[in-house]
């Protein structure tokens, strides 16, 4: 009996362990150790070839940024809101011109409740997909079609929870049969259930339900220090991984646990091993949440985040792409049967579950914090002045989306494509 409290103490242990930000890194330390060794299962790893990444990205700073490095914004939703033409900013302003005054705090939360949604809308939606703007004529593809659609349908209430505006997702995203988007069924279920997982965590979105309440909490949870608030993003991580817990599908659970976007890794399967120690957390969307929601607390409330240097750079596509179209990561010859290579194109399509993608996501969260750190190197910067989000921003995931679309022009996808469900990418 003694045994098998401590073996479900363990495992209660281990699953918890796999909701944290450190467990990220440090588990996809591990895999890329075993790269080191020439020891993954699919890829072969090429350290010498990060040179040419780094160029590339930095290259890619200066004409875009001229050396003024301080001006780049951090990675966010916010600037897929503001694609083509600012959006945000002209929001704000109207509701300081509304009749009723909105106080600082006000902003904020409605700012939290738009980009939360928006970014559980921002998984992959396929080659094929586009948004066209009314107002503007403007066409929008990807990650910013589908922020300038949720700031649009925003606008419009339908995120609002009422029963006379039910969320008509696809109505809203213009999705048709000429114009089909990859994982709309995923994303629409994450979205209902998000009322689920609000109404189920009062500590965190407050009794009315609203992900804009997740503001009260962190207050409790901050110090002030010299008139400034400080939060350690521990407190906001933790808000959403347990607070929207209920949105995700199921998947691995541990000791009853649901454990999210993690995956088995076949690499770090050893004979013996207690349970749990071959999973791999990534928690890509619950990353890029934190991102996109840490902004208007800074910009708006003045807020400051402690503990940044436990967040990682965001496992996806373009930020792997860029791995593999460079030649950092190789495939190995005839590791994928052809099965995964519809109509015999040269670019493989693999679900998410596949150990293919469990090792290529844990390689790319090391490798991003090596690129920053060449990067940094080359400009002889600190990572206070020039941070990992900063270089997600300016650097590695516009890289990765110009080199595919060198490379695949046709398409701009990336080298190897996800079988998307709306729910991981």
């Amino acid at each position: 009996m003694m045994l098998a409290l401590s073996q479900d103490s363990a495992r209660a242990a281990q699953a918890m362990y796999l909701r944290t930000l450190p467990a990220i890194r440090e588990r996809c330390h591990q895999v890329h150790g075993l790269a080191k060794q020439g020891k993954l299962q699919f890829f072969d790893y090429h350290p010498e070839r990060e040179h040419d990444v780094i160029e590339f990205c930095a290259g890619i700073m200066e004409r875009d940024f001229r050396g003024n490095f301080t001006a780049i914004p951090p990675h966010g939703r916010w600037r897929h809101l503001d694609a083509g033409e600012p959006r945000i900013g002209p929001m704000l302003r109207n509701w300081d011109a509304s009749g009723t005054p909105v106080s600082e705090k006000e902003k904020c939360k409605r700012l939290i409740d738009l980009f939360l949604v928006s970014v559980l809308l921002d998984a992959g939606a396929g080659n094929q997909w586009s948004y066209t703007e009314k107002a503007t004529g403007q066409a929008f593809s990807r990650s910013e079609g589908l922020g300038v659609a949720s700031v649009h349908m925003f606008a419009d209430g339908l995120f609002s929870g009422s029963p006379s505006q039910p969320f008509r997702v696809a109505e809203a995203m213009q999705v048709s049969s000429s114009n089909m988007m990859v994982g709309l069924e995923g994303r629409t279920s994450l979205l209902y259930n998000l009322s689920t997982a609000l109404k189920s965590n009062p500590e965190f979105f407050g009794e009315d339900a609203r992900p804009g309440n997740i503001i009260d909490f962190l207050e409790k949870e901050s110090r002030v220090e010299s008139s400034t608030r400080h939060v350690h993003i521990s407190a906001l991580w933790t808000s959403l991984i347990e607070g929207l817990t209920p949105i995700w599908p199921a998947r691995l659970t541990l000791d009853g646990i649901p454990l999210g976007d993690v995956w088995p890794c076949a690499t770090l399967k050893q004979p013996g091993q207690a349970e749990g120690k071959d999973l791999v957390p990534f928690h890509k969307l619950t990353g890029w949440l934190t991102y996109s929601l840490m902004e208007p607390m800074e910009k708006i409330l003045g807020w400051k985040f402690d503990g940044m240097e436990d967040l990682t750079g965001l496992p996806e596509y373009r930020n792997g792409g860029l791995l593999v179209d460079f030649g950092v990561l190789t495939l190995r010859p005839d590791v994928l049967p052809l099965e995964y290579y519809p109509g015999a194109k040269d670019i493989p399509r693999l679900p998410p579950s596949h150990p293919a993608v469990v090792e290529w996501r844990a390689m790319t969260v090391i490798e991003l914090d090596r690129i920053a750190d060449g990067i940094r190197r080359k400009y002889a910067l600190g990572r206070d002045q020039l941070t990992l989000a900063q270089v997600l921003e300016s650097a590695t995931w516009k890289g990765g989306r110009e080199i595919a679309k060198k490379f695949r022009p046709a398409t701009g996808g990336p080298p190897i494509e996800i079988e998307s469900d709306g729910t991981v990418f």
